[in-house]
């Protein structure tokens, strides 16, 4: 594969170390969302799901060379193909010629799904069956690389570690970026102190999806418990539990957490968590012991959650990408 070969994919990353001027996990946290980082063509496909519904597929559709690997990025909560990190990663890959697409979890595509189903951090069916629909899309033997962030990573993890076998069919390595390894750790975490305005822009987006769904489907869901949460606890005992068939918060925080599943994942997988993110606690974060050969644990002290800015001011958005690629192209 001479395009996975590229010495702007393949060159040597060192490890993440924040600029003097960005100092502090929330700052590193919140500042690519201020910066200007590019648009890019993309190619949206509506695609049909079994059960009636449907999910959007964003297709990077800048010009690729002909042998160039595919990569496939999760979002996490209630991101989508404009995020900062996707918007980041699509410049390093169109300028690599590389292919990308980012395949949205259900209500995330800009219009309500037609099902009274939703997304979480523990989604591996959904994982599983997103990717075996883009690989049906693809040329056989095109090269298939994996990506997630936050949510979108926990949930990767979770098929990684859950179907090893089916994984190793599709993607040839994987890399998930600040995800919470421990969803409890994480969840109470983010109630903590300045943590809250984390929750508080969650809950802007999530909050009227969830009370548009009560309408939608009556008796589902309790609007007026949904219109009082404050919480991310108390959202997901009232929303996400409800509706993927878990007893509670609790029991869902339990159940869909990744960690546990680290030590039977079998391809190549890069699991990066920055130890200042603001609520995934350094002390929630994997151990070696904890995880299979095929797992590289990389855990700088610096990035925030999903920020690794690097450069003088205002900074540059690129050391994430560049390293991504650099790990999927060793990885082969």
């Amino acid at each position: 594969m001479t395009g996975m070969r590229d010495d702007a994919a393949s060159a040597t990353v060192a490890p993440y170390r924040a600029p003097a001027w960005l100092r502090g996990g929330h700052a590193q946290t919140i500042w690519p969302s201020f910066m200007r980082l590019p648009a890019f063509p993309m190619r949206r496909e509506r695609v049909e799901i079994g059960d009636g519904d449907f999910w959007d597929f964003d297709w990077l559709a800048t010009p690729a060379a002909p042998d160039a690997p595919l990569v496939v990025l999760f979002h996490g909560l209630e991101g989508s193909a404009t995020s900062p990190y996707a918007r980041a990663l699509f410049a390093h890959l169109a300028a690599l010629r590389w292919r990308s697409v980012v395949p949205h979890f259900r209500g995330c595509g800009g219009e309500p799904n037609r099902l009274p189903r939703a997304y979480h951090s523990g989604d591996h069916a959904e994982v599983a069956a997103m990717m075996a629909a883009i690989r049906a899309r693809i040329a056989a033997g095109t090269v298939v690389f994996a990506a997630g962030v936050s949510l979108g990573g926990s949930a990767l993890l979770n098929w990684l570690g859950r179907q090893p076998h089916d994984a190793a069919s599709i993607v040839q390595a994987a890399a998930a970026v600040s995800a919470p390894l421990d969803l409890s750790a994480a969840g109470y975490a983010i109630e903590r102190g300045a943590n809250r305005l984390y929750t508080h822009v969650f809950l802007t987006t999530l909050k009227p999806k969830a009370i548009a769904m009560a309408a939608r489907f009556p008796g589902l869901l309790d609007a007026n418990r949904v219109r009082s949460v404050r919480t991310m606890w108390e959202f997901d005992d009232a929303v996400t539990a409800p509706l993927h068939g878990f007893a509670g918060a609790d029991d869902y925080w339990t159940r869909a957490s990744s960690k546990s599943w680290l030590a039977a994942i079998a391809q190549p997988t890069l699991v990066l968590n920055a130890k200042n993110d603001p609520f995934i606690p350094a002390s929630s974060l994997a151990h070696p012991g904890e995880v299979s050969a095929a797992v590289t644990l990389e855990q700088p002290r610096d990035g925030g959650h999903v920020g690794f800015v690097v450069g003088r001011a205002p900074g540059r958005f690129d050391w994430l990408p560049r390293r991504l690629t650099q790990f999927f192209v060793d990885g082969v």
